[in-house]
């Protein structure tokens, strides 16, 4: 049913790769998010959750870096523990903190001088903007339904992007203490598309502004696009709201690999939240942004 229209979507879809590190550990921990560009002047759109999370690299970044410098001018003696403690506080650093966050968008551009975006003030919603390129790796761009109205309550909708993060091409330099991408390893992940039928339509004031699906978006789906049958844009995947169904189950005794066992469980139903369609258009004008639509 989506084969084709999973084929128009992935020209333009994109997957955004992040790396992290915790203050306790030396694991390097991967994990994606999606954009899909909208022109080729280097216009995309992605989650506003998403863009929130780029802008902290900088400041986590920096802060670690500070305290580093700071660490390594310490006296080696009997104080020095005491002395980490106090910097640690300093610098609002815990065990769990992350200390360390990397991001790079994988086959967007050749290069670019700067990133802008712009942040729906309401919505999951943000538009990014490369500049400096001199190549956009991509000549297909989204193309955005029409008329909305068209989108009824049963329709089924897929959704691509990139939540199983797959790559490897980072490594953690204990000399330096930095996490760090490797020409070596694997540089992508699969895309994954997940269908999903229209359940209801979510409204703030009396406006619509969000279609509910009856299966999840995944994690590193985010910012991925919401498409028909015929690859035409009608929206975009924002998150996953849990639903408690209230069949719970507590103390039920069952039969496991031939041992009696209690056990409990609480089911949720997992369903997708994505943008609307006209959310995104008016979005895309305000900023004079040019789109297509059908």
């Amino acid at each position: 049913m989506f084969i084709n229209a999973i084929e128009i979507n992935s020209k333009f879809t994109r997957p955004i790769h992040t790396i992290t590190k915790q203050y306790s550990s030396n694991d390097v921990i991967p994990g994606a998010a999606t954009l899909f560009f909208i022109n080729d002047e280097g216009y995309a759109l992605t989650c506003k959750h998403v863009i929130e999370l780029l802008a902290q690299s900088e400041p986590i970044n920096k802060n670690y870096e500070a305290f580093k410098t700071e660490k390594n001018k310490l006296p080696k003696n009997g104080k020095l523990k005491r002395n980490i403690k106090a910097l640690k506080l300093k610098y609002k650093i815990s065990d769990n903190s992350t200390v360390q966050l990397k991001n790079t968008f994988i086959d967007c551009v050749d290069t670019m001088t700067n990133l802008k975006w712009f942040v729906h003030p309401d919505y999951d919603l943000a538009i990014i903007k490369f500049e400096g390129f001199k190549k956009l790796n991509c000549t297909d761009f989204a193309v955005f339904k029409k008329d909305s109205a068209k989108i009824k309550q049963g329709k089924f909708l897929c959704r691509l992007g990139y939540p199983f993060p797959e790559f490897t091409n980072f490594d953690y330099d204990k000399q330096n203490d930095d996490i760090i991408w490797t020409k070596t390893g694997v540089n992508g992940s699969p895309r994954f598309p997940i269908e999903g039928m229209v359940t209801r339509f979510l409204v703030n004031n009396g406006k619509p502004f969000g279609i509910e699906l009856s299966t999840p978006g995944l994690r590193g789906q985010s910012g991925g696009p919401l498409f028909d049958s015929e690859g035409v844009v009608c929206g975009m995947q924002s998150r996953t709201k849990h639903l408690h169904l209230g069949f719970d189950i507590e103390n039920e005794e069952i039969l496991s690999k031939g041992k009696k066992k209690k056990v409990n469980n609480y089911s949720f139903i997992h369903l997708g939240e994505c943008i609307n369609v006209d959310v995104i258009k008016d979005f895309l004008k305000q900023h004079n942004v040019s789109f297509d639509e059908k």
